[in-house]
């Protein structure tokens, strides 16, 4: 678009920034629901930022990172805080030159950490071939540049030819001690499919993946953690609803608590998820599997209350946005947890368990056995793959449980 000054220079005329592209990038913050306050500041730094480039004869399609760096570093008496604060305004200011006014994007990237390129391209290889869900490589991403990292440490490069079992062990050792077993667990399921992956690329003449030990998790081994009923009740009611942040929390804990939805399909939930017509919910699961759920009517209620009153327009699709600008879909599971925990601290109660969402997964399992359900109905509304991931939940039914146990053998004072 041409919305700036032409100038003059002894290359021939060039379109400088000028007063509209600041103003419709305020414009735009303002939709993404910048505060007043924080666009007044804003405008200043995109104002001068716009008068020094137009002083030193820089064109739209020429401004970089490199020259946000010059506009920051311009005075030595500049202080740490107002040099952050200048580029907290003018990344996002060149961001959106980039994408409204056609400014190019850097065609290369400068000082890439070691292993990056090996790095994305094992990410590649997850999501394009292995099919793997964003959360999930998530999850992979952090135990592989931890890899790298050492290795880059110990030998100067990442190349996977620098690998042995030696090296595998060692860092799988020093990187569980004192750590939990699940954590144990997902370090060694990412280390043995990197190694497939490096092996499968020829990257390795060896399959390093048969060096990585698994890490044995006994089955149903603990009681999962559940709230009761009136537990349940009453983390929801701890929602300020007169809020738009409590009317927001309370449609999210409607959805846990009623459906039993995982943290990571509430943050992924979309506008077109909501079939208002059939009153249905289609849920985005586990493998990509999609499911339909029926809408609640206090589901619905606090979804058309939250929707029409608080979310606003965004360019997001996500059902679900961040309170704080810029108005964005929730990053993840994460997200969701924190407003979980929020809940129940506000209800003086406390989650033993990792993903403090999932607990009223497990609450919803459990009223349902303790009023007759069978596993394979609890397994078909908690949309498991297999029962035999339903029947931890035969343990907090305990009732019918003291009805089976047989009693303590006692010692009668007899011969053996």
């Amino acid at each position: 678009m041409k919305t700036g000054n032409l100038f003059a220079s002894e290359d021939g005329p060039f379109e400088g920034l000028s007063h509209t592209h600041v103003s419709s990038f305020l414009t735009h913050l303002r939709i993404d629901g910048y505060a007043e306050r924080t666009l007044r500041k804003k405008r200043s730094v995109a104002a001068s930022f716009a008068r020094w480039s137009v002083e030193k004869r820089l064109a739209v399609s020429d401004l970089n990172e490199s020259h946000l760096a010059s506009f920051v570093e311009r005075s030595s008496q500049r202080t740490r805080a107002g040099v952050n604060l200048e580029m907290a305004a003018l990344r996002p200011f060149l961001k959106y030159l980039r994408a409204e006014a056609g400014v190019p994007p850097p065609t290369l990237v400068i000082d890439a950490p070691p292993g990056e390129d090996l790095k994305q391209r094992y990410i590649d290889y997850l999501r394009r071939e292995r099919g793997l869900a964003e959360y999930s490589i998530r999850v992979y991403a952090p135990f592989i540049q931890d890899l790298l990292n050492e290795q880059v440490a110990t030998t100067g490069c990442a190349s996977p030819q620098a690998l042995n079992a030696r090296v595998v062990q060692e860092f799988i050792l020093n990187h569980i001690r004192n750590r939990s077993s699940e954590y144990s667990r997902l370090l060694s399921v990412a280390l043995r499919s990197f190694f497939r992956f490096l092996y499968l690329r020829e990257e390795t003449a060896i399959d390093f993946s048969l060096s990585v030990p698994t890490v044995r998790r006994w089955r149903q081994a603990e009681v999962p953690d559940f709230l009761s009923p009136d537990e349940v009740e009453r983390v929801l009611s701890t929602t300020d609803r007169s809020t738009p942040r409590g009317r927001r929390d309370h449609a999210i804990l409607l959805l846990l608590a009623r459906l039993g939805l995982r943290a990571g399909e509430i943050a992924t939930l979309e506008l077109r998820d909501v079939l208002w017509r059939t009153g249905e919910i289609v849920v985005r699961g586990k493998g990509r599997v999609l499911d339909r759920l029926p809408l609640l009517s206090d589901i619905g209620e606090a979804l058309v209350l939250y929707l029409t009153k608080d979310r606003g327009a965004c360019e997001s699709r996500q059902v679900f946005l961040r309170m704080i600008a810029p108005r964005v879909g929730l990053a993840g599971p994460c997200a969701v947890g924190d407003i979980v925990r929020l809940a129940l601290a506000r209800a003086n109660l406390r989650s033993q368990s990792r993903g403090a969402a999932h607990i009223f997964r497990h609450s919803l399992a459990t009223r349902m056995i303790r009023h007759g359900a069978s596993i394979a109905e609890i397994s078909e509304v908690l949309r498991h793959r297999s029962q035999s991931t339903t029947q931890i939940y035969a343990k907090v039914d305990f009732e019918t449980l003291r009805e089976v146990a047989r009693p303590w053998p006692a010692h009668t004072g007899g011969a053996p």
